[in-house]
Formats: C-alpha cells, structure tokens, sequence
C-alpha cells in the first residue's frame, strides 16, 4: 500500500513540475498576467474598491471567493488535528502538585486527597514544576492588552495599510499563547474554552459565507459587496471597502480561533490539562 502511494505521489508529482514547462518566466513583463490582470488592479482599484491597499482589495473583494475558502481550509485544518489529536479517555494522574500563594511552598496531594482547587489560598501546577515567577507574569499581563490592541488595529486597518485579518488572527492568538505560557494552560482554558474556540472558529467562517449570501439575497454577485450600499447606507464604492473589512473580521476571528485550539492540543498531548 505504501508503495502504490509513493508511486501516486511521484507521478502527481512529475505532471505538476512538467505543467510548470508551460508558465512564463519570472518577472516576466510580457506575460499575460502583467499586460492585462495587474494593470486593471493596480489603475482601477482604489476607484472600484476605496481601498489604497491594493493587495488586500486583490484578495478580499476582486478574488474574496478564494480567500473565503482558504479561510475554510484554515478552519478544516484545525478541526481534523482535533478530532485527531483530542484524548478523552485519559486517566486521572495518581498526584497533583499545588503552591501555596503566599508562602511559596509546594505540596502534593495523592490520588483520593482533598484537592484545594477552589481555594484562593493555593494554586494548582503543573506536575513538571516551574518555579513561580512574578517578573514574568507582571511583565506579561502590562504585555497583552497593547498586543490585542496591536492586532486590532491590524484587522481593522488592513485595507488602508500594511495587515488584514490573516496577520491580526495570528497576533490575535498570540496574545492568548503568550497568556498561557506565563500563566499555565489551565488559566488560559478557564478565560477561551475549548468549546468557544471551536465556536470561533467556525464563527469566523460563518461571517464571511453570510457576507456573500447577503449580498445574494440583495441582488447581487456573491461577495459583491456593492449590493451592501442598502444596507449600510452609503454609496457602492464604500459598500465595496466596508465588505472588505467585515470578511477581514471573520478571517481574523478564524484564524486566531484555530491557533487557539491547535496550541491547546498540541502543548497539553491532546489532553487539555497540564501543558507548556
């Protein structure tokens, strides 16, 4: 079996790098796509679109049917790593460790002990101990909010500057794996679940098909964000540019959704309890 696999691999292989025969040469002036596609772009977009951003007015509106279903590759990706991956038949360990706040010391409660957990006077840990640091965790927690900011900022600008929602679902859930590294895993579970995150995720998907069924129901094209004027109350050429944004928002929620999720599994062996 792993023999005819291989040799389907090869001769998908060997037609894909014999088709590449056929496309023109690098940079080349003269090929199709520079003497007719690009130019249109680059000349008609800002009036078309009201985006300066030409690569973004490119991607999420002159070919936003393709970005939608990367966005839908993003989220299948994430889905099949945890289906594949998630263990839910994993067995209670025989100890867990726990700091007590204030004094620092360390104690370790048997399997069939009373656990402290919803005690404010301890904190549960990780049975690969690291010691406490407050300099990290008080530098980490002054970090997150300018970072989500920051990621903000991406999504929202996106279309007038240098982002979009694929850079601010990324910066997006960083800040969330950044919590989850100076913290634990659990403090991150207990603030985005696992159920939410996979909410998200498909939330973000949801957001960008709905945009192009609206504009469906409209009148118009899919994603033809045009037909959104009625709705928004204003002219199609800023429908065009507020569409934009509004799949921005979902590609950005899928992206940092699916992050989320994939660190949660991978750090934690699937189990979603003591992680890195």
């Amino acid at each position: 079996m792993k023999i005819i696999g291989l040799l389907i691999v090869l001769a998908c292989g060997s037609l894909i790098i014999y088709g590449t025969a056929d496309f023109p040469a690098w940079a080349d002036p003269a090929s199709p796509a520079s003497r007719h596609v690009s130019p249109h772009y680059i000349e008609h977009a800002m009036d078309q679109t009201a985006v300066p951003n030409i690569v973004t007015a490119v991607l999420a509106d002159y070919r936003g049917y393709d970005t939608m279903f990367e966005t839908t590759v993003i989220f299948a990706a994430g889905m099949a790593c945890f289906f594949l991956l998630r263990n839910y038949r994993r067995k209670a360990p025989d100890s867990r460790l726990y700091r007590h706040v204030s004094t620092g010391i360390t104690l370790t409660i048997e399997k069939g002990g009373r656990l402290p957990s919803a005690s404010q006077e301890f904190e549960r840990i990780d049975s690969q101990w690291v010691p406490y640091d407050l300099i990290i965790r008080t530098t980490c927690r002054f970090i997150y909010p300018f970072v989500q900011l920051f990621a903000l900022y991406v999504i929202a600008h996106g279309h007038h500057s240098p982002g979009g929602g694929f850079q601010g679902g990324v910066i997006l859930g960083a800040s969330v794996i950044l919590f989850a590294v100076s913290n634990d895993l659990r403090s991150a579970i207990s603030r985005m679940g696992e159920k939410f995150s996979a909410l998200m995720c498909s939330g973000g998907v949801f957001i960008y098909a709905a945009t192009g069924v609206l504009c469906l129901l409209l009148g118009a094209n899919f994603l033809d964000y045009a037909a959104l004027a009625r709705v928004l109350g204003c002219d199609p050429v800023m429908a065009r540019s507020h569409g934009i944004l509004i799949v921005e928002i979902g590609v950005g929620i899928a992206v940092m959704a699916v992050m989320v999720c994939l660190y949660y599994i991978l750090s934690s062996s699937g189990n979603l309890d003591e992680g890195l």
